[in-house]
Parts: structure tokens; C-alpha cells; sequence
């Protein structure tokens, strides 16, 4: 791999876990407003990413998947949530959950002005090594935003689903959480369509970053 491929993987990467640290950050806030301090006693509760990450999903994971096959996508360590420590805990859950893939939502909005930023008034190339490395970084986010908000357990979308679910299926639902990597696994990977449904909706939520932005800077 040549340096400058090496210097860009670096700085997204760095972006990814700048991005998943905000993820759980949104989500301790979210928690400690609806009335649980458990992530913030847990020092959860800040921006700083070293006390969200975790080796494997937020380093070697992201680092393997760019240098293979030129994707990228990662995780952190989950915020703990006491569920009975919140005022409600049903609807509580579903706001916490939702934080995480607003926040990388607003992460793309601000990545997306800076990469057009640097290509309008900076007026470098496309391809250059910062307007590139924002651009992967506007990706990363929108995937995570749409990949977490998937209503599989224990996604952040299943939090929001149990919530508007009626509760004699709430139950059942809930409980496929115990299998949740399982599941998670033959969506995607067994599952047809899954995948092209993913990216339609990563695309679908870039369009509207990218209309945010105030369209093609010309």
C-alpha cells in the first residue's frame, strides 16, 4: 500500500473513532437527561474516544476492512443504560438509542461542509488527501446512522421498535436480543436483499446530507 493510501486510512480511521465516541457520548447524555447516571459514573460520559474504545471492533476491525476490501466500518463499547434508573423507562430507551445515530447524522452534515469547503474555497482536487479523507468520513457516518438504526436486537433501531411495538409483542421481540449477533449475521449476510436495502438507505440519508449542505457548491 503506498504511503499516501496509508496517511488516508490513518486519518479516516481517526475520523471512525472520533465518530463512534460521539455515538456513545450522544447516547450517556441522552441517558443522564432521562435520568440515568450510570455511563457518566462509568466515565462514559465525554468526548474524549479512548474511553470508548474497543480493541478489536474499533481498531483492528475498521483497520482490516480497508485494507482488504477498502470499506470501512467499526464499533465502540456499548454505553451502559439501567433501563430502571430512567423516568420512563420504555420511551427513555427509545430517545437514548436514537441519540447515537443522530449524532452521526450531524457528524456528516459538519464532515460534508468541510469537504466541500475544502474543494470550493480551498480549491483543492476531489482526490486530494483531505477532501478525500472527509468524504470517507461523511460515509462512514451515514452508514453508521443507517446501519444502527436497523430494527434487529441490539441494534439502536430495536430500542425505538420495542417502543412503538404493542406490548403483547414487545416481549418476544425483546428477547431475540440473547441471539442478536446471530441474527445481525443471517440479515446480512443470508438473508436476499438485506444488503441492497442498507444501502439504499445510506444513500437515501447522503442525498439529504447532501441537500443540507446546500447541494452542488458552484
Amino acid at each position: 500500500m503506498e504511503t499516501l493510501e496509508l496517511i488516508r486510512a490513518g486519518a479516516v480511521i481517526a475520523i471512525l473513532i472520533l465518530s463512534l465516541g460521539i455515538h456513545e457520548a450522544a447516547h450517556a447524555l441522552v441517558a443522564d437527561l432521562c435520568g440515568d447516571s450510570t455511563a457518566r459514573e462509568e466515565g462514559r460520559l465525554t468526548l474524549n474516544p479512548i474511553a470508548h474504545i474497543d480493541p478489536f471492533m474499533t481498531l483492528i476491525v475498521p483497520l482490516f476492512l480497508w485494507m482488504s476490501v477498502g470499506f470501512l466500518f467499526g464499533g465502540a463499547k456499548p454505553v451502559p443504560v439501567n433501563p430502571a434508573r430512567l423516568r420512563h423507562p420504555l420511551r427513555d430507551m427509545s430517545l437514548v438509542a436514537l441519540a447515537g445515530p443522530a449524532s452521526n447524522v450531524l457528524l456528516a452534515i459538519v464532515l460534508m461542509v468541510l469537504f466541500k469547503a475544502s474543494i470550493h474555497w480551498g480549491h483543492y482536487d476531489a482526490e486530494a488527501l483531505m477532501p478525500s479523507t472527509l468524504y470517507w468520513g461523511v460515509i462512514a457516518n451515514v452508514f453508521l446512522a443507517v446501519f444502527n438504526m436497523m430494527p434487529i436486537p441490539p441494534l439502536d433501531g430495536s430500542r425505538v421498535m420495542a417502543y412503538l411495538l404493542p406490548s403483547h409483542l414487545r416481549t418476544a421481540y425483546v428477547r431475540l436480543e440473547s441471539f442478536g449477533l446471530l441474527i445481525v449475521i443471517l440479515v446480512f449476510f443470508v438473508l436476499p436483499g438485506s444488503r441492497t436495502v442498507l444501502l439504499g438507505a445510506s444513500e437515501a440519508i447522503w442525498d439529504l446530507v447532501w441537500l443540507l449542505t446546500g447541494g452542488n457548491w458552484a
